[in-house]
Parts: C-alpha cells; sequence; structure tokens
C-alpha cells in the first residue's frame, strides 16, 4: 500500500473478542471497517444493535473476494485460524490473528512463509505486549536498570472461563510467554510442566510452567481457571534491582525494589558473607491508554507504511511453538522437552 493511505479491514469473528475488535478499529483515524463477518446470525444481530451502519456478512467467501478490504482482523477459534489466515493470505490480503497464532507450529511456520512470500503484513494478537506497563518494565530490564535477569514469576488465575477445546496453557499461557520473550528478546530453549484436569478430566484446567531461556533466565508461568481470586502479578529478580507488575491494580501497577543481596567470595573455608540491601521502592507513572487500541494502531501502521510488527509472525510461531512442548511435557508426566522451531 502507498504511504500513510487508508486501510480497510474486515472483523472476523463477533463472539467473546469480536466486540472488543470494532469498537477499537471503529475509531482510528485512516481506518474504515468494511465488513464484520460472523457465520452465527444472531451475533451479527448484536452487530447491527451496536453498529447499524456497519456492512455484515455470513459469508467468509465475501470477505476474501472484497477488492476493498486491506486487511483481515481474525477473531475465531483456534482450531480455524489457520485456514482462515492462510485464504485471507492467499487472497492477498493482510493479516492480524488474535492469540494463539494457529494450532500447531508446523501451521504457524507455513504461515510466516506464505506471508514473507507475498510481501504481507502478518501480526499476531499478543496484546500485553502493547500494554503500557508491560512496555515501561521493559524499559527497565532493556535499559539495565535491573541488572542481569536471574528469574521471573508470573500468576494468571482465575475463576473461569473454562474452554470447550484447548486447556488452560493454550488458552492463559500465550499471554505471558510473549511477553517474557518480549522483554528477554529471546525465545525459551526448554520447557517442563505440572498439571492436572480437576473438572473436566480431558482438559487441564491449573499448569505449572517451568521455562529456561538460553541466556540462563529461568521463569515460572502458573495459570488456572481454579482460584478463588484474581491474580495478574508478575515478579522480574534481577541483580541490581526487583520489579513487580501487578496489573489487578488501578494505579501503581509496576513498583521497582531497590532490593538485593550481595555475595562476598569468602576468602578462606570459614568466611561465608551475605550482605542484603534494602532501599527505596519507585512506583512510575504510567500511560492508560487501552492496550488493544496500540495493538490495533500497530498494525493499521505496518500495513499502511510497511513497518515490521513487534508482534509478527515469527514470535507469533516461537509461543505457539512453546506452547505446543509444553503441552508434551503435561502429557509425558513434566519432562524436560526442548522446543524446537520449524523451519519458516
Amino acid at each position: 500500500m502507498a504511504p500513510s493511505s487508508k486501510v480497510n479491514v474486515a472483523i472476523v469473528g463477533y463472539g467473546y473478542w469480536g466486540p472488543n475488535l470494532v469498537r477499537n478499529y471503529i475509531d482510528l483515524p485512516g481506518v474504515a471497517i468494511e465488513l464484520v463477518c460472523d457465520e452465527r446470525v444472531s451475533q451479527l444481530e448484536k452487530a447491527h444493535a451496536r453498529y447499524p451502519s456497519l456492512p455484515l456478512t455470513r459469508r467468509y467467501d465475501e470477505v476474501l473476494g472484497s477488492g476493498d478490504v486491506d486487511a483481515v482482523v481474525l477473531a475465531t477459534p483456534i482450531s480455524t485460524h489457520f485456514h482462515l489466515a492462510k485464504s485471507a493470505l492467499e487472497a492477498g490480503k493482510h493479516v492480524f490473528v488474535e492469540k494463539p497464532m494457529t494450532a500447531e507450529s508446523g501451521q504457524a511456520a507455513e504461515l510466516v512463509e506464505l506471508a514473507r512470500e507475498r510481501d504481507l503484513t502478518l501480526m499476531v494478537g499478543h496484546t500485553f505486549v502493547f500494554s503500557p506497563p508491560v512496555r515501561k518494565v521493559a524499559e527497565y530490564i532493556h535499559g539495565g536498570e535491573l541488572g542481569d535477569i536471574y528469574f521471573i514469576a508470573t500468576s494468571r488465575v482465575n475463576l473461569g472461563l473454562h474452554q470447550r477445546d484447548v486447556s488452560v496453557i493454550w488458552d492463559l499461557a500465550p499471554h505471558d510467554i510473549s511477553v517474557l520473550d518480549y522483554w528477554l528478546g529471546e525465545a525459551p530453549a526448554s520447557v517442563s510442566v505440572t498439571g492436572r484436569a480437576c473438572v473436566n478430566p480431558r482438559i487441564a484446567d491449573v499448569a505449572f510452567i517451568n521455562l529456561k531461556y538460553p541466556s540462563g533466565v529461568i521463569a515460572e508461568v502458573q495459570v488456572s481457571w481454579l482460584s478463588p481470586v484474581k491474580l495478574r502479578r508478575t515478579m522480574v529478580v534481577g541483580s541490581k534491582k526487583m520489579l513487580v507488575y501487578d496489573d489487578t491494580q488501578s494505579v501503581e501497577k509496576v513498583k521497582v525494589f531497590d532490593h538485593g543481596v550481595d555475595f562476598r567470595d569468602p576468602s578462606d573455608f570459614g568466611e561465608f558473607q551475605l550482605s542484603y540491601r534494602t532501599g527505596d521502592i519507585i512506583a512510575p507513572k504510567i500511560d492508560n491508554t487501552e492496550p488493544l487500541l496500540l495493538e490495533a494502531q500497530h498494525f493499521v501502521d505496518a500495513v499502511s507504511n510497511g513497518h515490521h510488527p513487534l508482534t509478527d509472525g515469527r514470535a507469533g510461531l516461537e509461543v505457539v511453538a512453546t506452547v505446543e512442548a509444553a503441552e508434551r511435557s503435561l502429557r509425558e508426566g513434566g519432562c524436560e522437552v526442548k522446543i524446537v522451531l520449524p523451519e519458516a
């Protein structure tokens, strides 16, 4: 597309997340929603009640065949992502697909290659990467203020929403894995998982995911649909400082602790000294712009100006490969599984 030209999008899927996408895209300057597509009449009726002027369709082939649609935004079940995204890329459309990118890493690799061949934008909805608090944490990590990162621990738990077709790992873990990859600038090398299917014997609803990164950083991601309280908390421990990011807080979502422990190398067998440091706690001011709006603008800018998206197909592939390996570890009793990315 010509730089800064208007981008015409089609929103496909008006279920749980689709209304949020429409709400954000409809207000973006330089963007027009050409179509809202959902095979369910009941969902299109809801869309019409809220946005009477938006064109609606039940037929995805109408989206693909429209010469007025530049980009397709997919908010459909995971099992449909590959087929719908592939069809859109083959039709010459730029594609934004909600997380996780596909249900298999091989499928993700195929989409990455197809987008590259067609010179089209492929972006994945790792929304938390665009969250202002997450960006602020990235500033501290990338700027070296925390020092060398030792480990990261995250908790993403709540009571519900149980999914019918995927485990809690596929549902919730991509959020934290995508954020960790963004913060650390690398994908994990291996994963081991302990989990359990408590309610539905066929679908795990709690999991403790342990990740090892090539740099030496380790991370634990706790995800669950069974919790008496809602937690969205992350702790980052570095050699200089420590940090807590709590997304459930209305203010002071990020706190930086000038806390640490210094170890003095013993000069003889009897000497062992640790120096504990407890300093200031800082809560930086953070912008409160909705992450989904920032993500939508990022996609539009990438399509319009040819910018490479932060959460591109490669980033989506890395997350899918990690989740795939995590599921394998869970099935095999928690063994450590190396994460191997397919050629893309």
